[in-house]
């Protein structure tokens, strides 16, 4: 099953016999807050214009933890994970296809979670709601409760070490931009550079200008040439792990399976006994 939907199947879709689920994820990363500007507020958004039925979910509340240890977004307790799901309607049986405002980070990130813990059957809106050119409802959604019981799977998921490794004896990308990657800035962390032997892959070259995904066969060479091979261990990791779903995605769409390491970034530099590379070579 391919992971991404184009705006037309997903009308489609909501007219056939099953429709999906439609979650709204929109999301921006919170560094504007640090200069003054006013939070990014996906619930009013929501509010102002969403798909018809789409269910909002809040990235920081229902799809992480709070920042700590794990780092700046953890994985989300399983337990009130499935329990927002299934507040949003979602259910075993159904198709759930999910979105958020273009740049597709947040929706991947929602797509992982329902992925590794056991939803067969989750497809990202491909360009986001920008792409969507149906009407818009300012309704309030109010879904049948899911019975989506999250299963976390055996594997899909890096820790520190894990990645570490993988870095060593597979492919690890490193889904930042190149200029934290390399360590010539870093706007959010304690220290920049990346994981040694990590390879730099920004996500947002996995994109077209309008946001939607590169060709599959693009996809695939893309990641090949950086070393990727659907035979081969493939891992994936970015400040916080948002991102980084979003290179997953990459990868799936392209017939690549990759891992991803929760924690990222965030999580290894505020260890300092872990090591730091910087510069454009992996190390």
């Amino acid at each position: 099953m391919n992971a991404i939907i184009s705006a037309s199947e997903l009308a489609d879709a909501l007219a056939g016999p099953t429709p999906p689920v439609l979650l709204d994820v929109r999301w921006q990363l919170s560094a504007a807050k640090a200069a003054g500007a006013p939070p990014f507020d996906g619930r009013a958004e929501h509010a102002a214009g969403h798909l018809p039925g789409a269910v909002y979910v809040d990235l920081d509340r229902e799809l992480a933890a709070a920042p700590g240890a794990g780092g700046r977004h953890p994985l989300p307790d399983v337990a009130e994970f499935g329990a927002a799901m299934r507040r949003a309607g979602v259910s075993s049986v159904r198709p759930v296809v999910v979105y958020d405002g273009g740049q597709g980070w947040a929706a991947a990130r929602a797509w992982w979670l329902l992925r590794w813990t056991g939803h067969p059957n989750v497809r990202v809106l491909d360009g986001g709601l920008p792409s969507w050119a149906g009407p818009l409802s300012t309704d309030a959604p109010t879904p049948a409760e899911g019975d989506f019981e999250p299963v976390p799977g055996e594997s899909g998921l890096l820790d520190a070490d894990g990645a570490a490794a993988l870095a060593r004896s597979g492919v690890l990308f490193d889904a930042r931009a190149g200029e934290r990657y390399r360590g010539d800035v870093e706007p959010i962390d304690p220290v920049g550079g990346h994981i040694p032997g990590a390879v730099s892959a920004p996500t947002t070259e996995n994109v077209a200008a309008d946001g939607r995904f590169l060709a599959a066969d693009e996809l695939r060479a893309r990641f090949e040439t950086l070393g990727a091979t659907e035979d081969g261990e493939v891992g994936v990791y970015c400040g916080s792990g948002v991102s980084g779903a979003h290179e997953v995605l990459a990868l799936a769409v392209a017939g690549i399976p990759a891992a991803l390491y929760a924690g990222s970034w965030s999580q290894w530099s505020s260890d300092p006994s872990r090591p730091v590379a910087v510069g454009p070579e992996p190390q």
